[in-house]
């Protein structure tokens, strides 16, 4: 067999010398492939003597071995120089400030319902959930609701269409968030002190009216409550939500089917030169209804009216966002113009609370 040195160091030197891959490649052919050279020579060891072919086999194996690694190093080595050169033209400065990003905004209702819930929760009242869908009996008759009530009219209420032949009453978008309350009070009875923030649905549209609005009422049932509890919790909530320390309020005798006595509730402000102050002025301004439980509403909860009674309010998220940020127009909370969103939106972090101000 020939000497494999002076082949050795031909083929690493072709290999050392090769540009690119398809260099590379012709040279590991011509070496190693089917009728390369090195290829041809391993043919020869089956006419060889067994001490010759003992001899000449490891050496070319060990030849093969080394040609197959001299190849990948090269090519490894071609891929690096190509990343080489690719960035010294492709770089970024990690140090350079980002490009602007336009940030979204909480909206106005998100931020005001957060707020509302900071203040009861302050106060020790929890949240209740319920849903927007709600039956006839938990809308009305439950809340002492007759069936000759104005708000049971068609005109007034979403109610849900049911199939045919079906006879049941039918369902329908809750015109109130007071069905929370009755259904808080049959799953855990009282005492109670809650609140029902939560989409509620009337046949209106116009600059203060929207057929989907938002409202929180709130309850609280013991057996010692009374309408100045009431007041004081209002005085309270006003008070901090306006954050204003002089807050006065008036209690106008009302009707709702639900409380008995029922008020309307007034706060005292300005309207000077346009603009809005709350805590001051000779004008009032109605904010919301409220009164204590009518004892029909505890009984239909599974609440005893002889041992229990309590007081309920309600008021609507979007007006007295309106009212704290001067916002003109409620059919604008729900047009989803990225404008108006950016003018009375609030930032992400601006987050209520009683300690740091709610309006930060």
């Amino acid at each position: 067999m020939q000497d494999l040195d002076p082949v050795r160091a031909r083929v690493l030197a072709e290999v050392a010398a090769a540009g690119d891959e398809a260099a590379i490649e012709a040279v590991r052919v011509t070496a190693l492939g089917k009728k390369g050279e090195i290829s041809l020579m391993m043919r020869e060891l089956g006419k060889m003597s067994p001490e010759e072919r003992q001899q000449a086999g490891p050496q070319l194996n060990a030849l093969k071995d080394e040609i197959n690694a001299a190849v990948t190093a090269r090519r490894a080595a071609l891929a690096d120089e190509v990343l080489a050169k690719r960035l010294e033209t492709e770089w970024l400065d990690v140090t350079l400030a980002p490009r602007p990003r336009q940030l979204g905004t909480i909206h106005p209702v998100s931020q005001v319902t957060d707020e509302v819930t900071a203040i009861f929760a302050d106060l020790g009242f929890s949240v209740a959930e319920g849903p927007q869908v709600e039956t006839d009996w938990y809308n009305f008759d439950a809340l002492n609701i007759p069936p000759e009530h104005p708000a049971r009219q068609e005109m007034d209420t979403f109610y849900m269409v049911r199939a045919e032949g079906d006879n049941r009453p039918p369902n329908v978008l809750r015109t109130h968030t007071s069905p929370v309350q009755i259904r808080h009070m049959e799953a855990h009875g009282a005492p109670c002190r809650v609140i029902a923030p939560g989409r509620v649905y009337r046949c209106d549209y116009d600059q203060t009216h929207t057929p989907m609005f938002h409202q929180v009422e709130g309850l609280a049932i013991d057996t010692d409550i009374s309408m100045a509890n009431l007041k004081w919790v209002l005085e309270e909530f006003c008070r901090a939500f306006f954050e204003v320390d002089g807050v006065e309020l008036r209690f106008r005798a009302s009707h709702f089917p639900f409380t008995e006595p029922s008020a309307e509730v007034d706060i005292r402000c300005s309207w000077a030169g346009g603009q809005l102050k709350i805590g001051e002025g000779d004008d009032w301004m109605e904010i919301l209804g409220s009164g204590m439980v009518h004892p029909k509403v505890l009984a239909a909860s599974g609440v005893d009216p002889e041992i229990y009674q309590g007081f309920a309010f309600g008021l609507g998220i979007d007006r007295i966002a309106m009212l704290k940020y001067g916002i003109p127009d409620l059919r604008a909370f729900f047009d989803s113009d990225l404008r108006w969103l950016k003018h009375y939106g609030f930032a992400a972090l601006d987050m209520p609370t009683m300690h740091g101000g709610l309006s930060a």
